[in-house]
């Protein structure tokens, strides 16, 4: 008896099609993931850059001089411009908008592999207030926070 052993090209096509259709359908979702993942850590980037203008706050009894050069608006001098605030290639960069002797304004700007997120831009008030500006149609605060 000739007992063969192994499989034909046929089968091999059938099996490399099979991984090629669960590639197509599994990517974009992972690629989902990591945004939201990127995302969340600038959240709470963001969220700390908030803590540090408060700290800022007590000491110079203003948040005015907390940006760059000493201004009130620009990359903060008191953190981290970008996300992830340890080093790696930058998802968000970090601004201060907005900052008055009693007020302030902090975003988080796409930028990078993340430039293509549906939330746009995070923001966060001194009051705690938090938002999104230039989101995808159906997009909100809540999803994106």
């Amino acid at each position: 008896m000739n007992n063969q052993r192994g499989f034909n090209l046929v089968e091999l096509m059938i099996v490399v099609a099979i991984v090629g259709l669960i590639a197509a359908f599994a990517y974009p979702s992972y690629l989902e993931q990591v945004r939201k993942t990127r995302r969340a850590d600038c959240s709470g980037a963001l969220t700390s850059l908030g803590s540090s203008m408060e700290r800022y706050f007590t000491v110079n009894n203003t948040y005015e001089g907390a940006g760059a050069a000493g201004g009130d608006t620009g990359t903060p001098t008191i953190f981290s411009g970008t996300c992830p605030v340890d080093g790696g290639a930058a998802t968000y960069n970090l601004t201060i908008d907005a900052a008055t002797a009693s007020t302030y304004t902090l975003h988080a700007a796409p930028t990078g592999a993340q430039a293509g997120d549906k939330c746009g831009t995070l923001t966060l008030t001194n009051t705690g207030l938090k938002d999104v500006t230039g989101a995808a149609a159906g997009m909100t605060r809540d999803t994106c926070w």
